[in-house]
């Protein structure tokens, strides 16, 4: 059944037009009056709806009843990752999404080829959400990870709330893989660079904010396929 992000105080046995984007993929879809749907504002559960009217740019949907489901991993799993280059932080947000992440920040590092600021990495950091919002109508989860602006590590090492945890990716030979690492179901924050790492004084300075060095064993991953490995074994 299609899913909807509708980011608007949803109650059962009212009407309620939906959001532009929404609309515009019932209109896509072709649905038609009557149609079930399902709508989520991330607050909680879900509704199921039916299509009630249909316009030129306008769709209106009647909410039926109110679902207290939620999909979410038992532990929230923070990312914190140095951007991957061309179009790889698209697909990272995404399946990332897809796998549970409570928020993911983007973070600019010493190696990091990607560098955005201003209005630029407003717009990127939008078009990121919105991949987080597609990803959760794709695979059910009713809560929407915040993708946060993007930031300096150092700053945000020095600036983020701490949660119970912090997990620093590292080719350090002394690392303990990360399902050893994690223990308990406290939030974790995971923390990992760019393409070529982070380097020795920002894993130096992470290590100094509080953070564990882990390894997700022999092989060297690409910096996207590590976070969401990581998160695989957390979640």
């Amino acid at each position: 059944m299609p899913r909807f992000h509708c980011p608007l105080t949803l109650v059962a046995g009212s009407s309620v037009a939906l959001p532009p984007g929404a609309a515009r993929h019932v209109q896509v879809l072709r649905l038609q009056p009557g149609s079930p749907i399902v709508l989520f504002n991330g607050e909680g559960g879900e509704f199921d709806a039916v299509v009630e009217r249909i316009g030129r740019s306008e769709v209106s949907a009647q909410l039926v009843s109110h679902r207290a489901v939620e999909r979410e991993t038992a532990r929230e799993i923070h990312l914190a990752v140095g951007m991957p280059a061309n179009e790889r932080m698209d697909w990272l947000v995404e399946k990332a999404t897809e796998l549970g992440a409570a928020s993911i920040q983007p973070l600019t590092t010493q190696r990091s080829v990607v560098r955005l600021d201003g209005e630029r990495a407003q717009k990127k950091r939008g078009h990121w959400q919105a991949v987080a919002v597609a990803a959760c109508e794709q695979c059910g989860r009713n809560r929407v990870p915040v993708v946060a602006p993007v930031a300096m590590l150092d700053a945000w090492l020095r600036e983020r709330p701490a949660p119970q945890a912090g997990l620093l990716l590292s080719l350090d030979a002394h690392a303990r893989h990360v399902r050893d690492a994690a223990t308990g179901a406290g939030a974790v924050a995971f923390l990992s660079g760019p393409e070529g790492g982070l380097t020795t004084q920002e894993e130096d300075a992470a290590r100094a904010a509080g953070f564990t060095p882990v390894s997700l064993g022999p092989r060297v991953l690409r910096a996207e396929t590590a976070a969401l490995a990581a998160l695989a074994v957390l979640a």
